[in-house]
């Protein structure tokens, strides 16, 4: 919208505009940012069952009344002089405000006197305050539709992840080498949110001293002394075969000596699908969660192998509520190219789902990555598809491309990632180090969601909820 400024001369008293506020949780996050005020009475809480509300700072309100003044009354160019304000009622996330400035005297030297008043929703008096401004000495227009926007940093995706799981019970999940600050307090945490119920497996020495070092108590969970880690991995696939575990999770030993049991053809997990690992992927700016695979296993996959991790991919995404999801076969480039085989696997991968040899899922590629997730890119390309610029799942052509890709949005977009094994009998939790709290409980929420709609359970969360 173009904005035109009043000058001193075209004002008169009893001129008056007013906006429109909604205060969001965003706000208050920005609003500590920028005046450096922490204060945890004026932040929205991590936890979602916290039982205060937050209270808008009232510095917050009246900076409102400048975005009356700057843009509209008397417009562009105005600066402060002064600013009285009394502070009537306190605002919440999710009041609405009117924001009124009236001008109530014409001064010396260009100053204008204006009344200031904020008002909720239904007339209740929120502040009131008189502001001197020096009105603009010369007319300007400004456009506040080229403002750049602002990405606050927040996960609310794996939020309503957690909250999909409530109601399910706990999966009993067997997690193998917890004998670290890292593993083992990721798989408490999880049991505390009610995600799994823990059966710790490996030296019952260490993890009682890991216990000790992080505070926590383990009295009470099943705990399997099997100190050596190759050990740990078979009992715990062995707990599975035998239907004593619901998933299985990683802790402080390799991805390798975990799986090499899993995938054994005597006394392992496997079905008749290539295992497989999908990142579930909650990335700033993006309204929906992206799903990655793969990017942890399959080193080179050839067709075969990409069409068990493209069904394996999507089962995930229609266990997280995803009705139809989107596939995005990726490449380097958007056309079929002989020379580039990714491109050829792609395209059959693409008329596969058309034919329902994969199934549950729209799928498109080849597909660049720009033009897998961003709308303009696809169109700027001439691409006319429905999972271009839309994509909820990234099918990467081999392990390099999807580890780069994951870790690039991990660290550079702020991404957090959950992650799981598929394609055996029970879903695999692989988290790492670099893991923080969230994305662990994330980890644990798909398994316990992929598990509850394996065993035919109606997901909990769907996408239209996930766009409100």
């Amino acid at each position: 919208m173009i904005r035109e400024n009043r000058l001193y001369d075209e004002l008169k008293v009893g001129d008056s505009a007013s906006i429109k506020r909604v205060c969001t949780g965003n706000d208050l996050y920005i609003f500590a940012h920028a005046s450096g005020n922490l204060n945890p009475l004026h932040l929205p809480a991590q936890d979602r069952e916290a039982p205060v509300e937050p209270v808008a700072p009232s510095m917050w309100v009246g900076a409102l009344v400048s975005a009356v003044l700057g843009n509209i009354l008397p417009g562009p160019g105005t600066l402060y002089k002064s600013q009285t304000f009394e502070f009537i009622n306190r605002v919440h996330v999710g009041d609405e405000l009117t924001v009124t400035v009236t001008v109530r005297d014409k001064l010396p030297d260009g100053v204008i006197a204006l009344d200031t008043r904020v008002t909720g929703r239904g007339g209740d008096r929120i502040a009131e305050g008189i502001a001197e401004v020096l009105a603009p000495g010369r007319k300007i227009r400004i456009d506040d539709e080229r403002m750049p926007e602002i990405l606050v940093q927040r996960h609310r995706h794996f939020d309503r992840l957690l909250a999909a799981c409530k109601g399910l019970d706990p999966i009993r999940t067997a997690i193998v080498a917890p004998e670290d600050k890292t593993s083992l307090g990721g798989a408490l945490l999880a049991a505390q949110h009610g995600l799994i119920r823990p059966i710790l497996i490996g030296s019952a020495a260490i993890i009682r001293t890991v216990a000790t070092q992080i505070g926590a108590d383990v009295t009470g969970i099943e705990l399997h002394d099997v100190p050596d880690h190759g050990a740990a991995a078979a009992a715990a696939v062995e707990l599975a075969r035998l239907g004593k575990a619901d998933a299985l999770m990683k802790g402080s030993l390799h991805t390798d000596e975990l799986l090499h049991h899993v995938v054994k053809h005597d006394g392992g997990l496997r079905t008749g699908r290539r295992l497989s690992h999908v990142f579930v992927m909650d990335v700033p700016g993006l309204d929906h969660v992206l799903l990655v695979s793969d990017a942890a296993i399959n080193i080179a996959p050839d067709l075969e192998a990409k069409v068990d991790i493209t069904q394996s991919a999507i089962d995930v995404a229609l266990a997280l509520g995803i009705g139809r999801p989107k596939v995005g076969i990726l490449s380097a480039v958007e056309t079929v190219n002989p020379k580039i085989a990714s491109t050829i696997d792609a395209a059959v991968l693409s008329k596969m789902g058309e034919r329902g040899q994969i199934k549950g899922a729209i799928i498109d590629g080849p597909l660049a990555m720009d033009n897998a997730i961003d709308v303009e890119a696809a169109r700027s390309k001439g691409i006319t598809s429905l999972v271009a610029g839309h994509a909820d799942i990234l099918i990467v052509p081999n392990l390099e491309a999807g580890n780069m890709l994951a870790k690039e949005l991990t660290f550079v977009t702020h991404a957090e990632a959950a992650g799981l094994a598929l394609g055996a009998t029970v879903p695999i939790i692989l988290t790492s180090r670099a893991d923080g709290e969230k994305a662990r409980l994330a980890s644990c929420a798909v398994a316990a969601l992929y598990r509850a709609w394996q065993l035919g359970r109606q997901p909990q969360q769907r996408r239209e909820e996930a766009a409100e």
